[in-house]
């Protein structure tokens, strides 16, 4: 079926999100059709409308700076993407004075010919929605801080960190409070990992619906993380006997809960206060979050204020109705944590459009929520035959690395897989393959945790689309 058809097939509320999605992905790709494309790749990544994409951010925040009057004026004057302000463009730099030094006011900002953004999922409020990163305009491994994807269920609060405080206690031999300032005076470590929803990719099950790799595989990202072991906090306050289970809690309106085990706290858990070399951004849980490396992303709980020790889980509303996982026999897997092997294509992805026969490097991005990946191959006949690609830097644990392969395209159809196999020898599957095991209960199969190869097809025209194959 085509991408863009209602999804008549779903129960109701399953219809009206992937409808909504579907709608907020076609509004987005019909107004960045609208400006001249960049030349970059010889066109191959569309420029996006600049005003679309403000309205496609889940917080756009104001223009706001200490810029000189007329670099000031530039900006207001002249629309530029968000993080960015708008300068004219002499026509020979060596030939004219550049702006001022800092003239930014001291805090940097891209250039003004980037304009990817994150666009949200267009939820009936704003403050209980989610942004996703756009991986097709990706680079390297690591996320900015600016396009890491978001999830919210109360908004973004705005706390003042010399004010804010993280609880422990609960089956603790001496419960205590924790400033900033306590917890930045503990060993600190730093650490890269991927961070992903578990329903990333939850349209798809069914049958192709959205049609970029933003839309089908936009909220995972990877940061650098700064912060304190839990194991740390765990010898000040001291576990009792049994413990067994920590309940973290958030500061935002939604007062976000999660049940996490306590050998998974101990062994690698994280009280993160910073991310990519600065303090956490708000949105990612500004001043201190949870990391958890390899569980799913609603566990990484920010702006953490509380951590209850428990010899049981707490069973809150987010680990009972909602992130559980539906079998075809009625039940539901629950505390399935852990974000198995995964990979993507980021280039050629969907709705990119390739300008005829010849060399590429096709690319993207291999991870797994239990170690290393160990190797990823490459399919241009939809799995038929597979090809070794290369790895671009060392795999680290719990973190994505970039993959490439090179393809001469021949002008006729194709179909482009990965899969990638991680250091515990565990095979990516196909989505035949996935259902087989997880079984299909409903019109989303199971909603969350979808892992399957992602399949890009390539039309003799060049264009390329989301399908499954």
């Amino acid at each position: 079926m085509a991408n863009d058809e209602s999804v008549v097939s779903y129960d109701e509320k399953a219809r009206r999100m992937a409808d909504a999605m579907i709608a907020a992905e076609k509004r987005h790709l019909a107004e960045r059709a609208a400006e001249e494309d960049c030349d970059c790749k010889e066109g191959m990544f569309p420029r996006g409308s600049l005003a679309s994409r403000r309205r496609f951010l889940f917080a756009a925040g104001s223009l706001a700076s200490t810029l000189g009057a007329v670099s000031l004026a530039q900006a207001q004057d002249k629309k530029a993407p968000p993080g960015a302000f708008h300068f004219d463009v002499p026509d020979d730099p060596t030939k004219e004075q550049g702006r001022a030094v800092a003239a930014d006011g001291g805090y940097g900002s891209r250039s003004q010919f980037e304009t990817e953004v994150r666009w949200r999922f267009p939820t009936a409020n704003e403050y209980t929605s989610w942004s996703m990163t756009p991986l097709d305009q990706s680079i390297g491994n690591l996320t900015p801080s600016g396009l890491h994807f978001e999830r919210h269920h109360g908004g973004i609060p705005t706390i003042d960190p010399s004010k804010h405080l993280m609880i422990v206690h609960g089956m603790v031999n001496t419960a205590k409070k924790f400033s900033m300032a306590d917890l930045k005076r503990f060993p600190s470590v730093t650490r890269k990992y991927f961070i992903e929803c578990s329903g990333n990719g939850l349209t798809e099950w069914n049958k192709p619906t959205l049609k970029t790799v933003q839309g089908t595989h936009g909220l995972l990202s990877t940061s650098e993380w700064t912060g304190v072991h839990f194991s740390t906090i765990a010898r000040e306050v001291g576990l009792k006997d049994g413990s067994a289970w920590v309940l973290a809690e958030g500061a935002d309106a939604a007062v976000m809960t999660r049940s996490i085990p306590m050998e998974k706290m101990l062994r690698d858990a994280l009280i993160v206060y910073g991310q990519n070399g600065e303090a956490l951004r708000p949105e990612q849980g500004y001043p201190l979050r949870l990391v958890l490396p390899g569980y799913e992303g609603n566990t990484h709980i920010k702006w953490l204020r509380r951590l209850e020790v428990s010899d049981k889980p707490f069973m809150t509303r987010e680990e009972t109705s909602k992130y559980t996982d539906l079998l075809g026999n009625g039940k539901a897997r629950q505390f399935s944590l852990e974000m198995d092997a995964k990979s993507v294509i980021t280039f050629p992805s969907g709705e990119m459009k390739l300008p005829g026969p010849g060399f590429y490097e096709v690319t993207g991005l291999a991870w797994s929520g239990r170690g290393r990946i160990q190797s990823v191959d490459v399919s241009v006949d939809g799995g038929k035959t597979w090809q070794p690609a290369h790895l671009g830097s060392a795999p680290e644990p719990i973190c994505t690395v970039r993959f490439t392969y090179p393809w001469m395209w021949d002008g006729k159809p194709a179909v482009l897989q990965s899969r990638c196999i991680d250091e515990n020898g565990y095979i990516q599957p196909t989505l035949k393959q996935l259902i087989a095991i997880r079984g299909s209960n409903g019109p989303f199969g199971s909603i969350y945790h979808l892992n399957a190869i992602q399949s890009w097809a390539v039309s003799a025209a060049g264009e390329v689309s989301n399908v499954h194959a």
